[in-house]
């Protein structure tokens, strides 16, 4: 299977079996059958389940096409980024992080901090991580195309970069998806994800993955989730693994949608620093195009208004977007970023998910909702909208 449409749709399915289901109800259990020793691929609900093993194959088959890579699922995103980060970090260790990644890194940073860890910071743009690194790091983390700004930094050069030094290297893939992007092709030691977003795409679902070659680093992430027991249900292991059945449809439409909208927004006076990779004028398109698969560079454009008041009005004035954190839904939506008090961004700063409604009934609708909340910033009436 060489194609991503058809990779997604079979990834991960058992062997075909008369009468049974192509994919497996989930299985809930929190204890097996154990005769004997405590051997097999299956003991104690915490160690193992096999509605977890299907999706941490069809996960890697997908991140990893064609070699024995192993991922590990957890509860949520910030469950594999802790995994990763704490598995890996001793007293006296280094790491470098983004300082313009998800806002959550700083409080982890902090925790570093407090077990004796080093932590330096960069900005993802301009590869600027690559000023950090020195002979004492452990552990490089990128986050490519960062979230919210989308900066992006060219992957395998920092790789290279950080293997020189005996520095292990992970990316999170969450905005491009593993149908946007590879890291382990590109030469990272881990491709993390928070598995909320796209991959599942529905907002239904809490779920983070680590995906890695290695089976020695495999083992001590894994070893790290049962130590903090941050496991998936299955339930929702197995609503994850049925919504990577239609990964490539979705992922196709957004970014598709994403671009288009961010070329309709690149002309109206009250936006400033308009961001989306697949723009050919964005400061991040050439490297992602040289790292991003499929012109796949996903589906969150982000920009900015005059002010907080403004920002809210255009949010308000929407009628197919949700005012909703999170991105990488079927379902649009947008927000203010700065609400929770995390980014370094400005007050009026839009982070806006295109989900897989029709582009012009979206792109209309947006740009009704800046008119409208320009025109409340005037005082003046907009326009009535023709039929």
């Amino acid at each position: 299977m060489t194609g991503d449409g058809t990779r997604t749709v079979r990834a991960g399915l058992p062997e075909a079996e008369a009468y049974a289901p192509a994919l497996p109800g989930p299985v809930f259990a929190a204890h097996y059958h154990l005769p004997g020793d405590a051997v097999g691929p299956y003991t104690y609900g915490r160690d193992g389940n096999p509605t977890w093993s299907l999706l941490e194959r069809a996960i890697s088959e997908l991140e990893s096409p064609g070699t024995d890579a192993e991922t590990v699922v957890f509860s949520s995103g910030m469950g594999a980024i802790s995994a990763v980060l704490l598995s890996q970090l001793r007293q006296g260790d280094a790491a470098v992080l983004p300082s313009d990644g998800y806002q959550l890194l700083p409080a982890l940073v902090e925790r570093l901090a407090g077990y004796g860890v080093t932590v330096r910071t960069a900005s993802t743009g301009e590869d600027a991580q690559l000023t950090a690194l020195d002979d004492r790091t452990k552990l490089l983390w990128l986050e490519t195309p960062s979230n919210p700004g989308l900066d992006v930094c060219d992957i395998r050069r920092l790789a290279e970069a950080a293997h020189a030094r005996g520095a292990l290297v992970a990316v999170d893939n969450t905005l491009a998806t593993p149908l946007g992007q590879r890291p382990l092709e590109l030469g990272a030691d881990f491709a993390v994800a928070s598995g909320t977003k796209a991959l599942t795409g529905h907002g239904d679902v809490l779920l983070g993955y680590v995906t890695c070659r290695d089976p020695r680093l495999a083992a001590e992430v894994r070893a790290w989730r049962k130590t903090v027991g941050a496991i998936p249900g299955p339930m929702e292991a197995w609503l994850a693994h049925r919504s990577l059945a239609t990964l490539q449809l979705r992922v196709d439409r957004q970014a598709a949608t994403a671009l288009a909208l961010a070329e309709a927004l690149r002309d109206r006076p009250e936006i400033t620093g308009l961001r989306h990779p697949g723009l050919p004028t964005d400061p991040a398109h050439q490297v992602a195009a040289g790292q991003m698969r499929g012109g796949r560079f996903g589906c969150v454009v982000s920009f900015t208004l005059p002010d907080k008041e403004r920002a809210d009005r255009f949010l308000a004035a929407l009628r197919l977007v949700d005012d909703a954190t999170s991105f990488g839904g079927v379902r649009s939506t947008a927000e203010r970023r700065g609400r929770w008090g995390g980014d370094a961004v400005a007050e009026g700063f839009i982070r806006f998910s295109v989900g897989a409604e029709d582009p012009d009934d979206l792109i209309a609708d947006v740009l009704r909702a800046l008119d409208a909340a320009s025109a409340a910033a005037s005082g003046t009436a907009p326009a009535a909208a023709g039929g």
